[in-house]
């Protein structure tokens, strides 16, 4: 295994493998790791023959959470020193969480704390049948203050009210029925099922994808009935899109009954 903290790999479809590379410490987080995969998503995210981005970890655990040295060496920061460290992994959660590339987030086993709001900010989650989540941090004096946003987008206020205080761990059944995750694998089958995803997501248009996940983000927290300026600027986006090269490409693949071009590029 490489000594690297972040590997990528990417194959002749444009899938781009990102795998948390600290398995003898279960894929915790630490300033190293979390600046490389910073780094490696905004890489990713900036090249053209990347369609896809699976995370995912090394080893027998998705991610830990907080590695412990590293947070024994942050009891000893300042606040000031504390706040700039936090910022680093917020800026984590919102690099991903905004990728304009769609993500799977590939959970081949365990998930706590900080590895949750991971899997909270890709698109899609899939996660072996064996896998366990928890929000950790109240048993240790803390709170999942950073990654909150996008844990309690995901599941809910009712369920985050739960979860963030009862700190329990929960099976992939029940991360699947509060929303955590979408698919669970049995056995083996881990990759079977995120190839079956990976396969949806390349049938749809890079730049469609893009813009569905803009638009997600636009919508979110508004009320279409009562906000004309959201009314206006997504009937401004289909129409844009409808008579942009993609577009038209789509559209005239269906009226031909044929494949679209974006199809045959892998």
């Amino acid at each position: 295994m490489s000594s690297e903290t972040v590997l990528l790999e990417v194959d002749d479809r444009g899938v781009a493998t990102v795998t948390l590379n600290r398995p003898k410490v279960h894929n915790a987080f630490d300033q190293v790791l979390i600046e490389r995969l910073t780094r490696t998503l905004i890489d990713t995210a900036a090249r053209d023959d990347v369609r896809v981005v699976v995370l995912t970890g090394a080893g027998r655990s998705f991610c830990s959470g907080a590695d412990m040295e590293w947070m024994r060496s942050m009891a000893g920061f300042s606040e000031a020193e504390n706040l700039e460290d936090a910022l680093r992994l917020a800026e984590l959660m919102a690099t991903l969480n905004a990728l304009p590339k769609p993500t799977i987030a590939r959970v081949n086993g365990h998930a706590f704390g900080g590895g949750v709001g991971l899997v909270c900010c890709c698109d899609i989650a899939v996660a072996a049948e064996d896998a366990r989540f928890a929000l950790s941090e109240v048993r240790l004096g803390l709170v999942p203050a950073v990654i909150s946003p996008y844990v309690i987008d995901a599941i809910g206020v009712r369920h985050a009210r739960r979860f963030f205080l009862t700190a329990e761990a929960v099976t992939a059944r029940k991360a699947r029925r509060v929303g955590l995750i979408h698919e669970i694998a049995k056995d083996r089958h881990l990759n079977d099922v995120v190839e079956d995803q990976i396969g949806m997501l390349l049938q749809g248009g890079p730049v469609a994808m893009r813009e569905c996940k803009a638009l997600i983000h636009m919508v979110d927290g508004h009320t279409l009935a009562s906000d004309q300026s959201l009314r206006q600027r997504t009937a401004e986006l289909i129409s844009q899109l409808r008579i942009a090269a993609e577009g038209q490409e789509g559209l005239g693949a269906f009226l031909e009954k044929r494949a679209p071009k974006w199809t045959e590029e892998r």
